[in-house]
């Protein structure tokens, strides 16, 4: 069985690297857009387009009665989110398989397990998952308890929102006198910003990197891990550069832990594409969250693995067995991937607008991936991220020094973008030795006022 038409629930660069997919097997596409995006690229190359609403998310693409319409008008069998969005919307999955169509991604069930924080660690820990130290469980209102919960884990902890997610719902606490009124307000801003208020406490790891596996599973039985990325590249929490193998991971260690990652979702009954998330620190890797969709970073593990992890996901989602084996995925060279915003290098201010000229760069292990074009407007309603440029090379010096190229290739006029910013990354001695920890390229930018990265 194959798909023959699939809505693409989502814009920008991932809409365009979904249609590829889709067309590549033969799907015909729908796209669904805002009425400010009727320009999109993705919606021109589609088969058919669907206006769903106008700017604002909330009354376009987190619309769900819409969406489903739009699959119902034009006879379309499945419905592809991306990411962010409505991807890891369990209710959304659930009213998608409800409607008759096809969700492509994990069942409803598997996501809003993978969503509730609390519930998520518990169900890895029963898998064998290796987790962060914590509250085995949400904390409670007996102040004594969640002193005594606090001291057994050892300070510092992190209160963190069950519900939460993206580097939100968090709190660092350092001492035992500002442990409850940190769980308090945690509390409350959790209630606000995700409906629920359960909160739970972990030990925070003081220099950890962000590692994370990609697996692959049929929901049949089978299921595959293709390595690992390192993400430690962040600023507040977002990723910035991701890259594929994690720097310093042995053969050793990447198969421990990819064999861990494949016997969970064997054990959740996961279907599709999926990313486990750790902390790593001290040759040791600690669970934090899995997500239940294609990954922004997905290229990476592409360039290194040959595998194309979006037309994987059409094929499962058709129904069809995985037709590759462990064996099978073989990590060849290294691949980086920078971010490209359209924000201001230096304060981090979004600059929607107009792009006067666009070149992209190209040579041997370069592609981009990019929903933009000369004439195109960036709007100022959605997340600011452009594009993304990635590169491969025979080892990680070959990448480095080929993104350091690429970059400078680069050319987005009319609005400010990152890239100076991410020349400035790869240009730095710190980076370019690896292994760097999560908070690395924040102190760096706190210290480029002064000395500058480099």
């Amino acid at each position: 069985m194959m798909l023959e038409k699939v809505v693409i629930a989502n814009r920008g660069e991932i809409a365009l690297r979904i249609l590829r997919a889709c067309h590549a097997l033969g799907i015909k596409t729908v796209a669904v857009h805002s009425t400010v995006d009727r320009n999109l690229k993705h919606v021109a190359m589609a088969d058919e387009s669907v206006c769903i609403g106008p700017p604002p998310s909330a009354h376009s693409y987190l619309d769900i009665p819409a969406i489903i319409a739009a699959a119902e008008v034009t006879d379309a069998q499945a419905i592809h989110p991306g990411y962010g969005f409505l991807s890891e919307n369990a209710d959304f999955a659930e009213r998608v398989e409800k409607s008759g169509f096809i969700f492509i991604g994990p069942t409803a069930d598997v996501i809003r397990m993978m969503g509730d924080k609390v519930e998520a660690i518990r169900a890895m820990k029963a898998a064998g998952v290796p987790c962060v130290p914590g509250s085995g469980g949400p904390l409670g209102e007996d102040g004594d308890e969640n002193h005594r919960i606090a001291r057994d884990i050892g300070y510092p902890v992190i209160i963190k929102a069950a519900g939460g997610g993206g580097g939100r719902g968090m709190r660092v606490v350092h001492t035992e006198a500002t442990l409850l009124n940190a769980i308090v307000t945690t509390q409350s801003e959790a209630k606000a910003a995700f409906g629920n208020g359960q909160v739970y406490m972990e030990k925070f790891l003081e220099n950890p990197r962000h590692v994370e596996v990609q697996v692959l599973a049929d929901g049949q039985g089978q299921a595959i891990h293709l390595g690992e990325r390192d993400c430690s590249m962040q600023r507040r929490h977002q990723k910035v550069v991701e890259e594929a193998p994690a720097p310093g991971i042995t053969d050793a260690q990447r198969e421990q832990i990819g064999r861990v990652c494949v016997d969970a979702c064997l054990r959740i009954g996961y279907r599709g594409a999926g990313t486990f998330e750790f902390l790593y620190e001290d040759g040791a890797f600690y669970f934090i969250e899995m997500n239940t969709r294609i990954q922004v970073e997905h290229p990476v593990t592409e360039w290194v693995t040959g595998i194309d992890l979006v037309r994987e996901q059409l094929l499962i989602a058709a129904g069809q067995k995985l037709s590759i084996q462990q064996s099978d995925v073989i990590i060849r060279g290294h691949a980086i991937e920078c971010r490209v915003n359209a924000e201001d290098p230096d304060t981090f201010m979004p600059c929607p607008g107009l792009i006067n000229h666009f070149h992209a760069p190209g040579g041997p292990g370069v592609r981009v991936d990019s929903h933009i074009y000369e004439g195109y407007r960036v709007p100022p309603n959605y997340d600011s991220m452009i594009g993304k440029l990635i590169v491969h090379g025979a080892d990680r010096a070959q990448a480095i020094a080929r993104m350091r190229v690429a970059l400078g290739e680069m050319i987005v006029d009319g609005i400010k973008t990152n890239l100076p910013l991410q020349q400035r990354i790869m240009a730095d001695r710190g980076f370019q030795l690896g292994g760097m920890n999560i908070h690395y390229l924040e102190k760096r930018l706190k210290e480029q006022q002064t000395s500058g990265l480099g």
